[in-house]
């Protein structure tokens, strides 16, 4: 059995006051750093949710297109994709081409907006972003389909 000494355990160094304070000011600085990447973060969310929603739209669009030989007109607007329109055929899918049966509103609770012809290709989807007008900058950019990658 191996003794120790009784110096040995008591024999602890602890932290200067200025070591302390030295570790708070780094933090603080780290802090100051990184809060304003995270502050911007749920705003930059909502625009890649826009567009991975477009993204979903068109797929859906391309699936009524290949059924139904057209696009959904303007007035037709998104909700043929869930509630079959008068003038389609047998075509149309029994359920509609949208998960949940309902047509998904942009991350800020705003409809999207759909043109078919569109002006920019076949048909345009557009978000204007959290002011709901076109135009603007950071989270009020507007997100298009013919932009998004």
């Amino acid at each position: 059995m191996r003794f120790i000494k009784k110096s040995t355990l008591f024999n602890t160094k602890g932290f200067s006051l200025i070591e302390l304070m030295v570790v708070i000011v780094i933090i603080g600085l780290l802090v100051s750093i990184i809060a304003p990447r995270f502050m911007d973060a749920p705003g930059k969310a909502k625009q890649v949710k826009a567009k991975a929603t477009i993204e979903s739209l068109e797929s859906a669009l391309k699936l009524y297109k290949l059924d139904n030989g057209a696009y959904p007109t303007t007035e037709q607007g998104l909700a043929a994709l869930v509630q079959q329109p008068a003038n389609t055929g047998a075509g149309w899918k029994k359920g509609g081409y949208l998960e949940k049966g309902q047509v998904p509103k942009d991350p800020w609770k705003n409809e999207f907006i759909y043109l078919s012809p569109g002006l920019h290709s076949d048909f345009d989807l557009i978000t204007y972003g959290q002011d709901g007008i076109p135009g603007g900058e950071e989270e009020n950019t507007d997100i298009n389909n013919w932009d998004v990658e």
